[in-house]
């Protein structure tokens, strides 16, 4: 019989502790990144994720995506945590087990809203992300972590490449183009309004990610170690390239840009942060720069408005360390895991590229399908008028930075909540 093991349970406490950070640090990177009239509402889609994400895991999403099921979906055992105790779950209490789960629904969830802010009404966002939870996220983590069908084929997502950063990018693209760009977006410059924000965001979704990739061990052990030296070298190359990407392409080395590659480097390194070597984390973060960079430069030609380039971050970026896994990953260093083609082995990339595929047209269809739904029965996005006076005052009747003393100094009606237009089909669009 498994006995729970108090060093595991240590680690995964702090582990739990770390993840849950990276919803705040989320928080501030995007919050920095948005125009201030924008950025406490922006501040408020990732921490608001904390509270309805968290319910709907305990509720019901952890029991589909843990629940012993089929090979799409879990049961319904869990259900409002029924048989969810102080058990031994691997070597960890499963009560354990569950909340540290919880914490990476909660922050992919909270991913999106890059996509969609300065312009998305809140009730119909956190409306979104209830809903996205049950019907994409927890779907796609039984598919791959739950005993699902991609876990049963061999599919390797060490901590969340595919059921995190490809989920979220994917659905956070389906969302920018369902709801439209900003009133004034390629009409003038959109700038951020606090980059020490966004630094700061990066340092701590850093620091966080240490348990996000070292805990996804479960257990305090030389795999965990090997996770956690992985999770610091792979960024380190891919804010090296970036820079250098920035200084040759514009003469200046962006702070944005290097706040972008570490996370880049660390959603990247994520599927492959328990399979490869040292050697292969820092390959694995230098090469991975391209690719997003590159995107994000293409993205910015087009009428894409994918206000903080979730895509081009998380969808590639996860997608990029995915497939590189299926080529870096070696058995010597996870005997549980299989080697890369660079170890003789090319049917894992195939595996890989399954799993990727797999996980981005569910997310696509599924995420157009909740977001035209909602639409139908509520309006998605502020009017322009609303829009302009700023998200802040209009979802929240506060300000993130005052404007006089103690005063609001805004159009009195932008603290009106907009009235609810006469069904249209044109609704369904918005």
């Amino acid at each position: 019989m498994v006995q729970i093991d108090k060093a595991d349970t240590a680690w995964m406490l702090v582990s739990t502790a770390l993840v849950l950070l990276m919803t705040p640090a989320l928080a501030f990177f995007y919050g920095g990144l948005v125009r201030n009239k924008n950025s406490l509402n922006t501040m408020m889609m990732s921490f608001v994720a904390l509270g309805v994400v968290g319910v709907t895991w305990a509720v019901a999403a952890y029991s589909l995506a843990f629940g012993d099921g089929g090979p799409l979906l879990g049961s319904l055992a869990h259900l409002g945590l029924t048989g969810v105790g102080l058990e031994a779950k691997g070597t960890i209490p499963h009560v354990l087990f569950m909340v540290y789960q919880a914490t990476f629904a909660i922050i992919t969830a909270a991913l999106i809203s890059g996509a969609v802010v300065e312009r998305m009404r809140f009730g119909p966002y956190v409306a979104f992300i209830t809903l996205w939870t049950l019907l994409v996220y927890a779907p796609v983590a039984h598919w791959v972590w739950g005993g699902g069908w991609l876990m049963t084929r061999g599919v390797l997502d060490f901590a969340g490449g595919t059921v995190v950063h490809i989920n979220a990018g994917v659905s956070a693209l389906v969302a920018a183009l369902v709801l439209g760009s900003r009133k004034d977006y390629g009409r003038q410059a959109v700038l951020p309004h606090n980059v020490p924000f966004t630094l700061l965001g990066a340092g701590l979704l850093w620091f966080g990610w240490f348990g996000f990739n070292g805990g996804s061990a479960l257990a305090a052990n030389e795999l965990a170690g090997l996770a956690f030296t992985n999770t610091f070298l792979a960024p380190t190359a891919t804010l090296v390239v970036w820079t250098l990407l920035d200084y040759f392409r514009t003469g200046r080395a962006t702070a944005v840009g290097a706040a972008t590659g570490i996370v880049v480097g660390l959603v990247a390194i994520t599927p492959a942060a328990g399979f490869v070597s040292p050697a292969g984390a820092l390959a694995l973060g230098g090469v991975a720069a391209f690719p997003s960079y590159f995107v994000i430069a293409l993205r910015s030609r087009t009428r894409i408005d994918d206000s903080l380039d979730v895509f081009a971050g998380h969808g590639i970026g996860g997608l990029t360390g995915a497939l590189l896994t299926g080529v870096l990953a070696e058995k010597l260093w996870n005997p549980a895991g299989n080697d890369g083609l660079l170890f003789g082995n090319p049917a894992q990339l195939g595996l890989q590229a399954l799993g990727c595929l797999s996980a981005a047209l569910y997310a696509a269809l599924m995420t157009f399908g909740i977001l035209k739904v909602l639409g139908l029965v509520m309006s998605l996005r502020a009017v322009p008028r609303i829009e302009g006076v700023g998200m802040d005052v209009s979802q929240h009747g506060e300000e993130a930075y005052a404007s006089g003393e103690g005063s609001i100094l805004v159009p009195p009606d932008a603290l009106v909540p907009e009235p609810l237009p006469a069904f249209t089909p044109q609704m369904a669009s918005r």
